[in-house]
C-alpha cells in the first residue's frame, strides 16, 4: 500500500518529465492550429494594448462596459473574450492607477479573489497525475498529509481525521464561519489567543483544530476560504517546495501564464504592473489587521490578503487568466495542462447544492462559472457552452460584495446576444503571421 504519510520532499522523476514535457508542449508542439500555420506563444502582458483590440463594429459594446463602470463606481476593470481557445478581445478601461493618471491595459495585473481556487484546485489535479496523491487522502493524522503531530495533538473534533483532500475542494470539510472567517478575522483571533503577530498558516492552523466542526466531512458544504488555504499547504507538504514558486513551474508557466504571482498587502508592495485597488466610495478606514492601532483603508491592510495564499491571493491580468481557462477546458485548440478525465471531473456537474473541484458551479449545458469578490476587486469567468469565455477583472469593490458577480453574468448575457457575431476571427495568444500584420485575416464575422 501507497504510504500517506507525506514527508514534503517528494520529487521523482515522473514528475520532473511531467513539467519538462509540459514546457515543450507549450512552446515547442503548441505550433500548429492549422497544418500550413506556424504559432508562435507570446508574453501577453508584455504584448497586448488597447489599441489592438479598437474594433469600430465594437465600439457600443465598449460604451455599454464604460456605462456599467459609471453605474458602479468602478475606477477600472479589464475584459477578455476568448473564442474557441482564441483570445478575440483584450481590453482595459478606465484607470489603473487614477492618482498617478494611469489606464488601464490588458496586461495590467489585479487581485483575482476566490479565482484563485481555480488555480489551486488545477495545482491537485496536476499532483493527482503524477501519482503524488488522492483525492480520497486524509488531509489530517498520522496518515494524513499534513500529519505534523503538533495538528494532531490539538485535534478534539475525531471528526476531523476524516477529511479528505475531495472534501476541500468542495467546500465539505466541516469548517464554518460561525466564528467568522478565519482568514479574516485576524485580528479578533490575535486577541483570543494572545498573539503579538498575525499567525502564520502553521500556528492558524492549530488555532481551528481545536474548535468543533459544523458537520461532518462530507455530508454537507459550507464555503471555506481556510479550507482552500489548507489546500495550498497540501501542495507545500507533498512537493517539499514553496506554494507559489511550485505553482508558477508547475501549473502556470507550462500553461503560457508567466506574470501570475501571490499578492502583497499594501500599495507600497504592488508590483510595477500592478493596478492601484479602490473600495467603494461610502466604505470607511478600519484597524488594520494586525492590532497596530493604526487606521487603514479596507483594501491595504484591513485583513492579511497574502495570507490568503491559494484562496485568494493570486494577481494576474485577464488575458492571462483566459489562457489559463484555455488550458484546462479540454478543447483541442490550446493543449491543455491536465488529462481529459481530470478536466471531466473538475466540471462534472454533480446537482445544484454541490460545488464543483476549483469552479463554483458546472452545468449539465456546458456553462462554468468562477467568481471572486474582495473589498477591492470583482472578477467574473463564464465559459458557455458554444465555445465563448468572457472573464472581467475590476480594481473596485462595490456595496453589493459577491453579489455584484451576478450584475456582471447579466452584463455578459446581453452585450453576448448583440455583439458575438462581431467578435473578430483572431488570436492574440499567439505572434500574428506575417499576413495577419498587414490586417488580413482578422475582419469581424457578419452579423
Amino acid at each position: 500500500m501507497r504510504s500517506r504519510r507525506r514527508t514534503g520532499f517528494i520529487k521523482t522523476a515522473a514528475a520532473a518529465a511531467a513539467g519538462v514535457a509540459a514546457l515543450l508542449l507549450l512552446f515547442i508542439f503548441i505550433g500548429r492550429k492549422q497544418k500550413d500555420e506556424v504559432r508562435v506563444p507570446i508574453n501577453l502582458n508584455a504584448t497586448l494594448t488597447n489599441a489592438m483590440s479598437d474594433t469600430s463594429s465594437l465600439a457600443r459594446m465598449d460604451k455599454a462596459i464604460e456605462n456599467y463602470m459609471v453605474q458602479w463606481g468602478l475606477r477600472g476593470s479589464s475584459l477578455a473574450i476568448m473564442k474557441n481557445d482564441s483570445l478575440v478581445y483584450a481590453k482595459g478601461y478606465g484607470w489603473a492607477d487614477e492618482e498617478e493618471e494611469m489606464h488601464m491595459e490588458p496586461g495590467k495585473v489585479m487581485r483575482l479573489a476566490s479565482v484563485s481556487k481555480l488555480l489551486t484546485a488545477t495545482g491537485i489535479m496536476v499532483l493527482r497525475e503524477r501519482g503524488q496523491l488522492s483525492l480520497d487522502d486524509k488531509v489530517f493524522g498520522p496518515e494524513g498529509i499534513l500529519n505534523d503531530p503538533e495538528f494532531t495533538a490539538v485535534i478534539k473534533d475525531t471528526n476531523c481525521f476524516n477529511i479528505t483532500v475531495e472534501h476541500l475542494l468542495r467546500h465539505q470539510g466541516g469548517f464554518t464561519t460561525r466564528a467568522g472567517d478565519p482568514m479574516f478575522v485576524t485580528g479578533t483571533i490575535m486577541l483570543q489567543n494572545r498573539l503579538k503577530e498575525a499567525p502564520d498558516h502553521d500556528t492558524l492552523t492549530k488555532i481551528v483544530l481545536r474548535r468543533r466542526l459544523g458537520f461532518k466531512p462530507g455530508t454537507s458544504q459550507d464555503y471555506s476560504n481556510f479550507g482552500y488555504m489548507l489546500l495550498s499547504m497540501v501542495i507545500e507538504h507533498v512537493t517539499g517546495e514553496d506554494y507559489e514558486s511550485w505553482m508558477q513551474d508547475n501549473v502556470l508557466r507550462p500553461a503560457g501564464c508567466v506574470d501570475m504571482h501571490i499578492g502583497e498587502n499594501y500599495y507600497h508592495e504592488k508590483r510595477e504592473n500592478e493596478v492601484k485597488y479602490y473600495v467603494h466610495l461610502k466604505d470607511e478606514l478600519v484597524d488594520e489587521y494586525n492590532n497596530s492601532g493604526h487606521k487603514v483603508v479596507r483594501c491595504y491592510g484591513g485583513s492579511d490578503f497574502k495570507a490568503l495564499s491559494g484562496a485568494g491571493a493570486w494577481i494576474a491580468s485577464a488575458p492571462e487568466l483566459a489562457l489559463f481557462v484555455a488550458s484546462i477546458d479540454g478543447r483541442p485548440e490550446v493543449p491543455d495542462i491536465i488529462s481529459e478525465e481530470s478536466v471531466r471531473e473538475m466540471t462534472r456537474y454533480i446537482d445544484e447544492n454541490t460545488y464543483s473541484l476549483g469552479w463554483n458551479d458546472t452545468r449539465e449545458d456546458g456553462t462554468w462559472t468562477r467568481t471572486g469578490t474582495l473589498s477591492c476587486t470583482s472578477a467574473l469567468i463564464k465559459y458557455y457552452p458554444d465555445g465563448e469565455c468572457w472573464i472581467l477583472v475590476t480594481n473596485t469593490g462595490t456595496w453589493k460584495g459577491p453579489r455584484f458577480t451576478k450584475y456582471t453574468s447579466t452584463l455578459f448575457n446581453r452585450l453576448r446576444d448583440k455583439y458575438s457575431p462581431l467578435l473578430p476571427e483572431r488570436d492574440f495568444f499567439y505572434a500574428p503571421t506575417p499576413e495577419k500584420e498587414s490586417g488580413r485575416g482578422r475582419k469581424a464575422r457578419k452579423s
